[in-house]
C-alpha cells in the first residue's frame, strides 16, 4: 500500500473530475472548466490555475471553479493556499460534504489528525450517509490510536496490551509487526489504506430545470444567505443580491450596501434563523416566503419575509427583498 502522503495526494488528484457529478451547472461552464481540468491532467498546472482564477473572478460564487482551485493548489504542493480555498468553499455551500472532506487530507497530509477528524464528523453531519467520509473518518482514528498506542510503548514498554493493539492495527493496514510506530514518528513512515474520494448518490442532482430541482437549490442559496448574515460575512452575504436588486426605500444600492455592512459589522453577535420556508418557482423566477428570527445582542426579532429571486445561469440571486412585522 500507499504511505500516508502519496495516498492523500492520489486522492486530492482525482477530485476535479468527480466533483463536477454533484452541481448543476450551464454546458458553457462545464466546457470551459472542462479545459481546465485537461490542462492540469497534461502537467500545465500554473496555466490552469491561471485559467481557473480567471473563471473565479467571473463567476465568483461557482463552488466548482473554486473547488479546482484548491485542488490545484495542493498538487502544486501549496496546501496552506488549498486549505483556505477549501475552508471559503465549505463557508459559502455549508451543506457540502466534499470540501470538508477535502480539507481533512489535507489537515492528515500535515499530521493534524484533529482537525482531520472534525473535518470529517462535519461532513459526515451535513450527509449521514457518505460512505468514504466515514471510511476516512476510520483510517484517522486508526493513525491516531496507533500513537495513542506508540506512545504507551514508549512509556512501558513491556505493556502487552499496547503491543497486542498496536499489532492489531499494523495488520489491519498491512504494516506487519517489523516496526514501531512511536508517538512522534512522521505522517510519511505511517501506512494505512488511501483515504479516497467519491461523490456520495444523494449529493447528485436531478434534472436542471425541474421544478424540484430548482426548489432545492433557492432552499440552499437562502440557507448560505442566512448563514453568510450570521457569520457576519458582510461580502459573502452581499454576493448574494443580484446586479437588479431594489433596495429598500428608494435607496441606491452603493448606500444600501454602506447601511448593510455598518449593521451587520456593529453587533459582537449575530442569529438568523430560517422557519416554515415556501416557494413558488417556475425554474428561472421564484417567490420565497418564510419566518425570520434575528437576533443580535439582544432580544430576537421575529419578521415575516418574502424574497423574490431571479436565476442566472446555475445560481440564484434576491432581487427584492420585502418584510414585515
Amino acid at each position: 500500500m500507499n504511505n500516508l502522503i502519496a495516498s492523500l495526494t492520489a486522492s486530492i488528484a482525482r477530485f476535479v473530475l468527480i466533483l463536477s457529478a454533484s452541481f448543476t451547472f450551464t454546458a458553457a461552464h462545464a466546457d470551459e472548466l472542462k479545459e481546465i481540468s485537461q490542462l492540469a491532467d497534461q502537467g500545465q498546472t500554473s496555466t490552469a490555475l491561471d485559467r481557473v482564477n480567471t473563471f473565479i473572478a467571473a463567476n465568483p460564487k461557482n463552488p466548482q471553479g473554486l473547488f479546482m482551485k484548491g485542488v490545484l493548489l495542493a498538487e502544486q504542493g501549496r496546501r496552506e493556499e488549498a486549505i483556505k480555498v477549501f475552508t471559503d468553499v465549505t463557508e459559502k455551500f455549508p451543506t457540502l460534504p466534499e470540501p470538508y472532506n477535502n480539507l481533512a487530507v489535507l489537515y492528515a497530509d500535515q499530521g493534524q489528525f484533529d482537525k482531520a477528524r472534525k473535518a470529517l464528523e462535519t461532513a459526515i453531519k451535513t450527509h449521514p450517509s457518505y460512505a468514504t467520509a466515514h471510511e476516512n473518518l476510520g483510517d484517522i482514528y486508526a493513525r491516531m490510536a496507533s500513537e495513542a498506542y506508540g506512545k504507551a510503548l514508549q512509556l512501558d514498554t513491556a505493556n502487552s496490551r499496547a503491543q497486542g493493539k498496536l499489532s492489531l492495527i499494523k495488520d489491519l493496514f498491512g504494516t506487519g509487526n517489523k516496526t514501531t510506530i512511536a508517538a512522534n514518528e512522521p505522517a510519511k513512515n505511517v501506512r494505512t489504506t488511501p483515504i479516497t474520494y467519491t461523490i456520495p448518490p444523494e449529493a447528485k442532482k436531478s434534472e436542471t430545470g425541474s421544478s424540484t430541482d430548482a426548489n432545492k437549490a433557492i432552499t440552499a442559496t437562502i440557507n448560505e444567505w442566512a448563514q453568510a448574515w450570521s457569520n457576519k460575512k458582510v461580502d459573502i452575504y452581499l454576493a448574494y443580491y443580484g446586479a437588479s436588486f431594489k433596495p429598500p426605500k428608494g435607496m441606491n444600492r452603493q448606500a444600501w450596501e454602506q447601511q448593510r455592512k455598518q449593521r451587520i459589522s456593529k453587533p459582537s453577535k449575530i442569529s438568523v434563523e430560517i422557519f416554515d420556508l415556501k416557494i413558488d418557482s417556475d425554474g428561472s423566477a421564484a417567490s420565497a416566503k418564510f419566518k425570520q428570527t434575528y437576533r443580535a445582542d439582544g432580544k430576537p426579532i421575529n419578521t415575516s419575509k418574502t424574497l423574490l429571486m431571479k436565476r442566472d445561469g446555475d445560481d440564484w440571486y434576491i432581487i427584492e427583498e420585502i418584510a414585515s412585522s
